[in-house]
């Protein structure tokens, strides 16, 4: 007999405006958690010599693999794509 699979957590696509003005993209079960991270220079490089000011946007998936390839399209944009899909207001950030 087989065990009901436990639901996975969520997991959040999110866009940060640096001090620089540029804007990160990643992924994460904790976006608050994250961004603390980031503003101590924990994890990603990107942060180095810039800090992060807001999360910009948002959106949330039901796994990894779906966060993953949403943060893989993003990435392929523009600056002014992304910063025409942040005012868009279509994430929920």
């Amino acid at each position: 007999m087989d065990s009901p699979k436990p639901l996975e957590s969520p997991w959040f696509l999110y866009v940060i405006l640096c001090s620089d003005r540029s804007l990160y993209t990643g992924i994460t079960t904790d976006i608050e958690r994250r961004f603390s991270e980031h503003a101590r220079g924990r994890g990603a490089r990107f942060f180095r010599g810039r800090q992060p000011l807001r999360v910009v946007y948002r959106e949330t998936h039901n796994d990894r693999a779906s966060a993953s390839r949403r943060e893989y399209q993003i990435k392929q944009l523009s600056r002014q794509q992304k910063l025409a899909l942040v005012a868009d207001g279509s994430g929920e950030g």
